[in-house]
């Protein structure tokens, strides 16, 4: 990966994020984190085009959006249309979770993913699927995540497979980024392993700064920039303190796999 190639998650640091003047004050600290890009999500109701001035002046791309999946499946021109404000070519979808009952109801899903990817291809942008670990559940043979890749068109749905989720769902983040190769152009990267409780015992499964769990980043960063990824992207759902430091920690680990451009 590229030290251009590295975002941050505004979900990290929502909290800092509700006024247009707080957005501004956590931008100029992300930037001096080192990271050149951020994904927008869990923001106030700030105006797309401030977000935008706002990550110009830091000189921090928008890289990506999350945007809700109503949004994304029904309302796709008001999607196109804001990533276009943005100045934004990604998006990903990462809620409602997909559907684990019937084959049906996953193939209803698909059609409406590869129906508004359609749409968004033909304006210029790209949509992608953001998993959980809920995908990994078994449907007629296959995992849901599994079916939603094969029942649409490679281009109208890519992936931002997210290493945290994969691993707790029971899959593996290297064969995901393996098996999205030419279909992976944003990775969420976050880490798991054991915490301390609050009674003592461990937490085997916390979501945790990259570098400081289990997973295999040397195997993870290789692998996802043979498929092609063009954002990396660290997103921390919950931090044990200040999600900057958080992001700080995770910024530091990530430069030895930094290549020089």
């Amino acid at each position: 990966m590229l030290a251009h190639q590295i975002a941050a998650q505004c979900y990290t640091i929502r909290d800092f994020c509700k006024t247009a003047e707080d957005f501004a004050v956590s931008m100029k600290k992300i930037k001096a984190l080192g990271y050149a890009g951020v994904q927008i999500s869990g923001v106030g109701p700030i105006p797309p085009a401030e977000i935008r001035r706002i990550c110009d002046g830091e000189g921090l791309a928008v890289c990506a959006t999350h945007e809700g999946g109503g949004n994304i499946c029904d309302s796709t021109q008001a999607v196109i249309d804001r990533l276009a404000a943005l100045g934004c070519r990604y998006t990903a979808y990462p809620y409602p979770h997909a559907p684990t009952g019937t084959l049906d109801e996953i193939k209803a899903l698909a059609a409406k993913l590869d129906a508004a990817g359609a749409t968004m291809r033909a304006a210029g942008q790209v949509l992608c699927y953001h998993n959980h670990d809920i995908e990994f559940v078994k449907v007629a043979g296959k995992t849901v995540l599994e079916w939603l890749y094969d029942l649409t068109d490679p281009r109208n749905l890519q992936g931002e497979p997210d290493t945290y989720w994969v691993q707790r769902g029971g899959g593996d983040p290297v064969a995901w980024c393996k098996r999205l190769n030419g279909r992976l152009p944003l990775l969420h990267m976050k880490d798991l392993g054991p915490r301390r409780k609050a009674d003592g015992g461990l937490d085997s499964s916390q979501i945790m700064e990259v570098g400081n769990g289990n997973l295999p980043w040397n195997e993870i960063a290789a692998a996802a920039g043979v498929a092609g990824c063009r954002w990396y992207i660290v997103e921390q759902d919950t931090c044990p303190g200040d999600p900057f430091d958080s992001l700080r920690q995770s910024r530091e680990y990530l430069r030895e796999f930094v290549e020089e451009a």
